[in-house]
């Protein structure tokens, strides 16, 4: 059953509510509310003689469609900021990868450039750099 807050909350459109289901409730009536659910059924009760179960019903149906509309206004917003975390993330890895294969093809012009222009020096820092990694790959295989 709907809670004091809830109530209190949305008193307005619960006292509009109530008056248009049951036509014989006046703002007089609704008054004498302080709050409390058991004491606005127990009101409705005696001036309508509708059943306890069916006012609890009417409460409950008025607010879990409120707290529903409120759950998917939630979702959506939850669901936009994720989709603009994901554009954002999109655009950066873009944006990064195209200053990568720049920086890349710089480096790429650049060595190539220096063996040309020095193929000895080249050839014997190749040469160096396999004997690095041979013996790198000979030690890590005996331990």
């Amino acid at each position: 059953m709907a809670n004091r807050e809830q109530l209190q909350g949305h008193w307005n459109e619960v006292k509009g509510r109530l008056k248009e289901h049951w036509g014989q409730l006046t703002d007089d009536d609704l008054r004498q509310f302080d709050g409390s659910a058991d004491q606005l059924v127990g009101m409705v009760q005696r001036k309508t003689g509708a059943a306890r179960n069916e006012v609890e019903s009417f409460l409950d149906g008025m607010f879990q469609g409120s707290v529903s509309d409120q759950a998917a206004e939630k979702i959506q917003h939850y669901a936009d900021a994720a989709q603009n975390f994901a554009d954002d993330a999109g655009r950066y890895a873009r944006d990064q990868g195209r200053r990568l294969a720049a920086q890349s093809s710089d480096y790429s012009a650049q060595l190539a450039h220096t063996v040309r222009s020095r193929p000895a020096e080249s050839l014997a820092i190749a040469f160096g750099l396999g004997i690095a990694a041979g013996a790198v790959f000979f030690l890590g295989r005996k331990r």
